[in-house]
């Protein structure tokens, strides 16, 4: 296994508050500074009925209120990736309360590719100058004085970052629950075996570290859940406990994927989410739309 290049304090314990978007099972966090009032955004959600086209913000308005109560100063608002299953609010938390949006420098390679399959003009930029701050692999960065650090962990996206804050680690869609498993590999830019070696990166970190998930999809009729820890997942995990090999997982998670029909808000999600949750512009009528390509996922 790979180790991180950085220590992880697991003595700084944030607080971490979850909020939950039944619809699309994903899981948005405020995760507070031990030491300050200091907090930071993962993953938050912008709701959307696909039948009428219409957009409504009451999750984020649910952190807002959260943060605003607690007297709370938000820092930075955290995309793990560029999910292709619900919508991100970061643009409208950002509005009401501050903070740099922040994602995995690959963003870049993700608005190439949607922005060729969504036929994206000149007016699309492609360097991800949307988002505040661009995260390599080791970077640090501060929620008031906790130090945090972002890891690369590709394969499900090309973009995908854990970021480690404290003795806490927000994974996005790179593992599940032990009893969930792992995520799928085949969208454009996914890759099995990168998702193997990024999942490993995770299991090399400290047994009790703190793991949040972005999902669950609550298996087998058990209660919804959100936190496990690496020493649980490298010991418990379906898909990749200790002891699969490379080419088992790689041959699991393709025959496996291979079954999979494509979440139902992956067009939306996508031509959003690649643009830092900001709508496109609006038409010459000054109506916003978006696009269906067809027969190309």
């Amino acid at each position: 296994m790979n180790k991180p290049s950085y220590s992880v304090d697991l003595s700084v314990k944030p607080v971490v508050v979850p909020f939950f978007d039944e619809p699309t099972n994903t899981f948005s966090y405020v995760v507070k500074d031990p030491s300050s009032n200091a907090c930071a955004v993962v993953d938050s959600v912008m709701e959307i009925d696909y039948a009428s086209g219409r957009l409504s913000l009451n999750g984020a308005d649910n952190i807002i209120d959260y943060i605003r109560k607690q007297q709370l100063d938000l820092q930075w608002i955290i995309e793990t990736h560029v999910h292709a299953d619900h919508l991100s609010a970061a643009p409208y938390i950002q509005e009401k309360l501050g903070g740099k949006i922040g994602i995995g420098a690959e963003i870049s390679v993700v608005q190439t590719t949607f922005g060729k399959i969504f036929n994206e003009g000149t007016d699309f930029s492609r360097d991800g100058s949307q988002f505040d701050q661009l995260f390599q692999d080791g970077d640090a960065y501060s929620v008031g004085n906790m130090l945090c650090h972002a890891l690369h962990t590709p394969g499900h996206t090309p973009a995908c970052m854990t970021h480690i804050m404290g003795d806490a680690g927000f994974v996005g869609d790179t593992l599940f629950m032990p009893d969930g498993g792992s995520a799928r590999a085949d969208f454009p830019g996914g890759d099995a075996k990168t998702l193997y070696q990024s999942i490993q990166r995770i299991l090399a970190l400290p047994d009790e570290l703190r793991l949040f998930m972005c999902h669950d999809y609550m298996p087998n009729g058990r209660e919804v859940e959100y936190q496990t820890t690496v020493k649980q997942e490298r010991e418990d995990n379906i898909h990749v406990h200790q002891g699969i090999s490379e080419g088992e997982f790689v041959a699991m998670r393709e025959q496996r994927d291979a079954t999979l029909g494509m979440p139902r808000l992956i067009l939306p999600s996508l031509q959003i989410n690649m643009r830092a949750g900001h709508l496109p512009n609006p038409d010459s009528n000054e109506v916003v739309y978006l696009k269906l390509p067809l027969n190309l996922l």
